[in-house]
């Protein structure tokens, strides 16, 4: 009579092969949630705080005009963090011209409450600075809660809906802001048209105007293959090229702010410190790869040309 088998072993298989499709399911998420695939094309991600967040490139946008702001004005991180926070909660990080009664823009700030006129609350720039002129007023915000702090400006009938969105407005202001070195990574399809350079230096002077008029920023044109670490195909030959005074910090808020911006200005390189965010990278390697530094500690940002 044949020995009986163990039922161990009818296990021993199955078991491993789960383990291994597991291993490898669980490896490839992360490495995708991190930094993008082709069908996360429209996307960003900021890492930090152990995980990471993924925002589509309008509401990536939108955090960088409010973090760049926070940035222009002297404020801490911790200001960003809270706006950010408090503009998903109102509004997903989007523009609206509607919400609740008279509400309106990206934290859904009212006219009849003395926030401003209609337009000048859709203007985000304007809406942004009015959040932060309300939050400097509070005694010690700083050190508030940030669904405290929040809540205080806001006035909000959900008193406690900041607290949801306060690690994924953490991690992007600590990328926007430069606190965080080389952070943002957006997936993104090719430009379709030709794009000037110009563009991106007047929304730099929109969303750092304090910066750009006290000389903390300035920007010039030059040679994309002089300054660039490479020049992609499908780029123009002149680069952005944007000197932050020697400030790591305030390089890499700007150079963050402009991968964020790429998708609406046509952006398909971002270099500083030795470190390039390239557009036509994608999947596992979609991350900023060190490069050689030819701009002496400057931000180089090539458009498509």
């Amino acid at each position: 009579m044949a020995a009986r088998r163990s039922p161990v072993r009818h296990l021993v298989v199955p078991l491993v092969m789960v383990l291994l499709f597991g291993g490898i399911a669980g490896g490839s998420y992360v490495a995708l949630t991190r930094y993008g695939d082709p069908a996360d094309v429209g996307t960003c991600v900021a890492s930090g705080l152990g995980t990471t967040h993924r925002y589509d490139t309008e509401q990536t946008a939108n955090a960088a005009l409010i973090s760049a702001i926070a940035v222009d004005r002297g404020l801490p991180a911790r200001a960003a963090s809270i706006a950010l926070a408090t503009a998903y909660q109102e509004s997903r990080l989007r523009n609206i011209d509607y919400g609740d009664r008279d509400s309106l823009g990206l934290f859904q700030q009212r006219p009849s409450q003395g926030w401003g006129s209609e337009e000048e609350i859709l203007d985000p720039v304007y809406s942004t600075n009015t959040f932060y002129d309300a939050l400097i007023e509070l005694d010690g915000y700083e050190d508030m809660s940030i669904n405290d702090a929040a809540q205080t400006v806001q006035r909000s009938g959900h008193p406690e809906a900041y607290a949801d969105h306060e690690t994924e407005g953490r991690l992007y202001a600590s990328a926007l802001t430069g606190r965080s070195g080389p952070n943002l990574v957006c997936t993104l399809g090719e430009v379709s048209s030709t794009v000037s350079p110009e563009q991106v230096r007047e929304q730099l002077r929109t969303h750092y105007p304090r910066a750009a008029e006290d000389g903390r920023i300035t920007a010039e044109l030059a040679s994309a293959g002089s300054v660039a670490p490479t020049v992609p195909a499908g780029s123009g030959a002149t680069a952005l090229v944007i000197d932050v005074g020697g400030d790591e910090t305030l390089g890499w808020s700007v150079a963050n702010w402009a991968v964020a911006r790429a998708a609406d200005d046509g952006i398909v390189q971002v270099s500083f410190a030795g470190r390039s965010w390239d557009r036509s990278v994608q999947g596992e390697d979609a991350r900023w790869a060190e490069v050689e530094d030819r701009a002496a500690g400057r931000v180089v940002v090539l458009v498509g040309g």
